[in-house]
């Protein structure tokens, strides 16, 4: 999913890495990618379900498919929300549940 050397894209600048947790392990990524890329990395494919698993679809922030709960915030779409060092991230549920609110 990351591109480290491309014949057109010279300058491919290297990122800082960073540590996130999702649903409770520590995993890595670069700071400033998408979520959605940094999960696909470290093998995570199934970002949430809805009446069956969903993953990565359109990657534009257009779907529903890649909705997660992104420090404690459901409906945050993984595919383009930016990683940044200790975030924690969940798999949601359906609509997911605002903290002290309703579905």
């Amino acid at each position: 999913m990351r591109i480290k050397k491309h014949p057109v894209l010279s300058s491919i600048v290297e990122k800082t890495e960073v540590e996130f947790i999702f649903e409770g392990k520590m995993l890595k990524g670069y700071e400033g990618e998408p979520i959605a890329a940094a999960l696909h990395e470290n093998g995570v494919r199934v970002l949430r379900h809805d009446h069956r698993p969903r993953g990565f679809f359109c990657a534009i922030g257009n779907c529903s498919s890649c909705l997660m709960e992104v420090n404690g915030e459901p409906n945050v779409r993984v595919c383009v929300e930016e990683l940044r060092d200790g975030m924690v991230i969940n798999m949601q549920e359906g609509k997911g549940k605002l903290k002290g609110g309703e579905e």
